[in-house]
């Protein structure tokens, strides 16, 4: 490798490092004095912080991961270095440009077939900041083969959170990255096709291209559990990016965990709820039974009972719950001014809001239409037969709307303990009663998995926006799983959105994959089957442990033999993850006793490297080395047990080791 162009590069990174320091030190230079008052000063100084965390440097991350020679004769510099942001000099020359910027689009896209006016293209090897070494591509139609730099990075272990992708986004890729905002997305991904980092880095590619708007209405990506979010929270602030909302559908809708049998869960998920809870709010608003008499000194006003009704009826489901409590009050209030005009007097806004706030006009609109809380509302609705009957009506059964009753009704609503499904029957609630505020554009993560209800709460959350929906229909583990993305474009009430697929893999070996894929015709018998890039031989050991103990749990006859797989690949580089069915984690923890481990909770950020997790957590997660202990009671612990175990065995970057005692699934025997 000739050291003069080694040299060159390393170079014009240290140039660009030293530039990016000078452009954060400006940022801090900056004051918020400046600005008039102290609200703004705090508004502004936020914005500066902000700005100076942006343009943090990464010592272990490459500035800048490829360049661009460009042919083409144009107003474009003819040498473009492409990275994580944009760094200039004090010139204002670019010495990095940002990979999200419109030139760089040909370092994901250009090809010998279309150059896109340039000549050559560079890959830098990194050793943690380091550059190490350059790959060149020409594009004047020789073809040089798969890239090894590309190779490398994209099977580089890792450890601790995921990384960024944008050195290997690849061109299917950078098409879903760079769609533009007024579009929704839907990815179809099957494993190690990258679909969640492709999700963050549009998030990032709309952030760069529609700053302005998007500052104001806001980002907010949704995913599936926290220990999910803390893998990918590294993400975005290493792509710049760290005004993003990151959280859960519990952490939007509420913290309810109150259990619940899992056929009640999904009536209460099914979208016919929806019908039905609007029509619970709007039973509560009674015909009238008496007009209104209002009292102005000597003067006396009354609104006769039937144009009260007439006013109700006009403005009954016209409207939302709440804006048509307000605007019976105002109405109210009103058809006294009209009477007090009539009479010579000339009355004003201010007049109108005393009556409507008077106390018999008060007495008339809480009467008719009471102020309610979702936690009203629903809590009679799941505890009065008749009521439930009535808001119901044919949308479900007498068989559903028992199930749906408490068995032991609760005091009152305060007193009452709500489940994870009733939450989303209370944000609809809410959003009935008063509209909820829209961000400019969220990202969904495992979408699979959500209810239509939901679905329905989180597309309340970008009705003026857009959305990126992420996930694979194979790896559905929830009761109401979803069978068709049109399905759950649909229920987020973004009936135009594409939908895509990705299902070139690039992280799980294709030995791996192709064993995981036996499961398919059972669990998503119309999806095609996911490829892999990467062969992977000798990347799966399938071990049975014989001579255990019929009585004893399948976790316990192979502690063992798990603790022995966990210490074969310690020695190899790179994370392990050993993943059991959810009851058997306490077992196979004490299996590895004098093995340093850590447990994956709901909560916890699993930062060791050697992690045991239940199954119901590693959707999502990543590890290099994963050890499977016995399929059949992954399979065994739940409703959609195969999908379970598809999810888990496809969760392997390097190797997949599994043990059992149990006889395997007969797709995998």
């Amino acid at each position: 490798m000739p050291t003069d162009v080694l040299g060159a590069e390393r170079a014009h990174l240290a140039a660009s490092r030293a530039a990016l320091r000078a452009m954060r030190e400006h940022a801090r230079s900056l004051s918020a004095d400046a600005a008039g008052d102290w609200v703004s000063q705090q508004v502004l100084q936020g914005l500066l912080d902000q700005r100076v965390a942006a343009l943090a440097d990464h010592p272990d991350t490459p500035l800048f991961f490829g360049r661009l020679d460009r042919a083409a004769d144009d107003d474009l510099p003819p040498t473009v270095y492409v990275g994580r942001r944009h760094v200039h000099d004090d010139s204002s020359r670019p010495l990095v440009i940002d990979w999200r910027a419109p030139v760089s689009r040909a370092f994901y896209q250009a090809s010998p077939a279309d150059p896109m006016g340039v000549a050559l293209r560079r890959r830098f090897g990194y050793q943690g900041g380091d550059l190490t070494a350059y790959e060149d591509e020409p594009l004047d139609g020789r073809s040089l083969g798969q890239s090894r730099l590309l190779t490398e990075e994209i099977e580089r272990p890792r450890t601790g959170p995921m990384r960024d992708i944008v050195a290997t986004i690849q061109p299917d890729q950078d098409e879903i990255v760079r769609s533009g905002l007024g579009v929704t997305v839907c990815v179809q991904g099957a494993p190690g096709t990258g679909k969640t980092a492709v999700g963050l880095h549009r998030a990032a590619y709309l952030l760069f291209t529609h700053r302005e708007k998007l500052s104001r209405s806001g980002v907010m990506i949704v995913g599936p559990n926290r220990a999910f979010l803390s893998y990918i929270s590294s993400v975005l602030p290493a792509l710049g990016e760290v005004r993003v909302d990151q959280t859960t559908v519990a952490g939007i809708l509420g913290d309810h965990g109150h259990p619940e049998d899992p056929a009640v869960a999904a009536v209460k998920g099914d979208a016919r709820m929806a019908a039905v809870l609007e029509r619970a709010l709007w039973l509560h608003v009674t015909k009238p039974e008496e007009g209104v008499l209002v009292t102005k000194g000597v003067n006396r006003y009354r609104v006769p009972d039937h144009e009260v009704r007439e006013i109700v009826a006009g403005l009954r489901g016209t409207t939302r719950y709440g804006a048509g409590r307000a605007a019976l009050a105002q109405r109210l209030a009103h058809a006294v001014l009209v009477q007090m005009e009539r009479r010579g007097e000339s009355p004003d806004d201010r007049v109108q809001d005393s009556v409507a706030r008077s106390k018999p006009v008060k007495t008339v609109v809480d009467a008719v239409w009471p102020k309610l809380t979702p936690e009203q509302v629903l809590f009679r609705l799941l505890s009065d037969a008749g009521f439930l009957a009535r808001a119901a009506r044919a949308d479900l059964s007498a068989e559903e709307q028992e199930s749906l009753l408490w068995r032991k009704p609760y005091k009152s609503h305060r007193s009452a303990k709500w489940s994870a499904a009733d939450a989303a029957l209370l944000d609809e609630l809410a959003d009935l009663i008063e509209r909820t505020p829209s961000h400019g554009h969220i990202v969904v993560d495992e979408a699979q998995d959500l209810s239509a209800m939901q679905l329905r709460a989180l597309g309340r959350r970008c009705r003026t926006g857009s959305a990126t929906v992420l996930g694979d229909l194979a790896q559905g583990t929830t009761p109401w799983s979803a069978r068709s993305w049109k399905t759950v474009l649909d229920h987020l009430g973004q009936p135009a959105g594409e939908v895509t697929e990705l299902t070139l893999g690039f992280r799980v070996p294709r030995e791996v994959l192709d064993y995981a894929a036996r499961l398919l015709p059972s669990v998503a018998p119309d999806l095609a089957a996911p490829r892999s890039l990467r062969p992977g031989a000798g990347s799966l050991t399938v071990r049975r442990v014989t001579g255990a103990d019929p009585a004893a749990t399948g976790a316990a006859d192979t502690g063992p033999a798990v603790a022995e797989a966990v210490r074969a690949v310690l020695g190899r580089e790179g994370s392990i993850g050993v993943i059991a069915a959810d009851a058997s984690v306490p077992a196979v923890s004490a299996a590895l006793e004098g093995v340093a481990h850590g447990v994956l909770g709901p909560d916890s950020t699993g930062e060791e490297r050697v992690l045991v997790v239940p199954a119901s957590l590693a959707k999502g997660l990543e590890y290099d080395h994963v050890i499977v202990v016995e399929p059949a009671d992954i399979v065994a612990a739940e409703e959609r047990g195969r999908a379970r175990l598809y999810v888990v065995l496809t969760r392997a970057v390097t190797s997949l080791t599994v043990v059992h005692a149990l006889d395997l699934p007969e797709e995998l025997a």
